[in-house]
């Protein structure tokens, strides 16, 4: 009960803070990490203090969302360290023994040192610790939280992975079902499934994290529609978009990332099931660079224009889990390297779900702006603007037999 009458009294603030930051203009970048974060990717590590301001930084570690605080925030602090920094325990988390994370969260103390610092970095865990920690109860910033606006916008980093990554946007996942497909059958509510995040990234951009490792850009169609994002930004795990002042992202680390584009898409509210026609989804893979504001990519080093005289693919290109370990991205790049225009994937939950029949159908269709890079060397791929409609499909049941 106390989890949700949080949000509800959090629901009523969101458009003063995200507006706030949108007033003062942020001189500072955002890192944000997909989840998964391994101490050995000297790409992200790197990049954020240099962001912070190089070796020597000061870097505010909070564990707020981490289930062992303790444990987690030296984990985090040693690898900043290890990159340069001199990272500190901000210790403000409802998991922490002590103070207590509302009234360290608003400790003049703390608040001074994380607006001193040149960077903050949020472990992951559960976002709602977050902002139930961050905010006071009737939806106003604490000190800490205040001190962490202070610091972006003069122009400092702020990072987060996972949990961390959630709340860089104004609406964040708060306590959704596990699994994709509930939400894609279901839709989303207020206050349980979503509710306001920190907003550092701007209320114009939904950001969800373990993208292609858990197939979740399928969960964040619906948020997306409900709260009226026309851009989400989906990062996958150990990979981080770096999102710079002038709203420039660019994707480093071992993967990448998905862009959806909702800008001409629509929905057919008369028909049964969720559905969405002309969207479009972009893969950027590490070394890409997409603009929030004018909505322009720009392939990585190395990237030239996809040759379909030496395509590999000529077969019908079908996906029988499209929310599947990346999957999508998977599909994006055998179309990107066939001479087809359309390829085709399906959900759905095994036999003992609740509504076993009821499924979705994506379907993914080369428009005449799309963009398809590679770099021949690496095998690694592009793909921008890809048209991406989904219907409502009856599956039937038993959808296969024992010979």
């Amino acid at each position: 009960m106390l989890k949700r009458l949080c949000v509800v009294l959090a629901l009523a603030g969101v458009g003063a803070w995200a507006a706030a930051a949108a007033v003062t203009g942020p001189k500072g970048s955002l890192v944000i990490i997909g989840g998964g974060l391994r101490a050995n990717n000297a790409e992200v590590w790197e990049r954020i203090v240099a962001l912070a301001g190089g070796k020597g930084a000061r870097i505010a570690v909070l564990p707020t969302a981490a289930e062992n605080p303790a444990k987690e925030a030296q984990l985090t602090v040693d690898a900043l360290n290890r990159y340069g920094a001199r990272a500190f325990v901000v210790p403000v988390a409802p998991r922490l023994a002590g103070l207590g994370a509302r009234k360290a969260a608003d400790d003049p103390a703390l608040a001074d040192a994380v607006r001193k610092a040149g960077g903050a970095f949020f472990t992951g865990g559960d976002q709602a610790r977050i902002t139930g920690a961050l905010r006071r109860a009737d939806g106003s910033n604490t000190a800490v939280l205040d001190a962490l606006w202070a610091l972006y916008r003069r122009g400092g980093v702020i990072a987060g992975t996972s949990a961390g990554a959630a709340i860089m946007s104004s609406t964040m996942f708060y306590d959704p079902p596990l699994d994709v497909m509930p939400v894609l059958k279901n839709g989303v509510v207020d206050g349980k499934d979503i509710a306001p995040g920190l907003g550092f990234i701007g209320t114009d951009v939904f950001v969800d994290q373990h993208l292609l490792a858990r197939g979740r850009f399928g969960r964040m169609l619906p948020a997306m529609l409900a709260k009226g994002y026309t851009l989400g930004l989906g990062i996958d795990e150990n990979t981080a978009a770096v999102v710079g002042p002038g709203r420039d992202v660019t994707v480093i680390g071992y993967r990448g990332a998905l862009v959806l584009d909702l800008l001409d898409a629509s929905t057919d509210k008369a028909k049964p099931g969720f559905n969405l026609s002309n969207a479009r989804i972009s893969y950027l893979d590490s070394g890409d660079r997409f603009n929030l504001a004018t909505r322009t990519y720009v392939p990585g080093p190395g990237k030239e224009p996809v040759d379909r005289k030496y395509v590999e693919h000529r077969a019908p290109i079908f996906y029988t889990d499209i929310l599947g370990n990346t999957a999508v991205a998977d599909l994006l790049e055998k179309l990107a390297d066939s001479d087809l225009e359309r390829a085709v994937g399906v959900a759905f939950e095994g036999p003992d779900s609740q509504s076993p029949d009821h499924g979705f159908e994506f379907t993914f269709t080369r428009m005449p702006d799309s963009g398809e890079y590679v770099t021949n060397r690496e095998d690694a791929y592009s793909i921008y603007r890809i048209r991406m409609d989904v219907r409502a499909v009856r599956v039937h049941q038993p959808f296969y037999t024992v010979e």
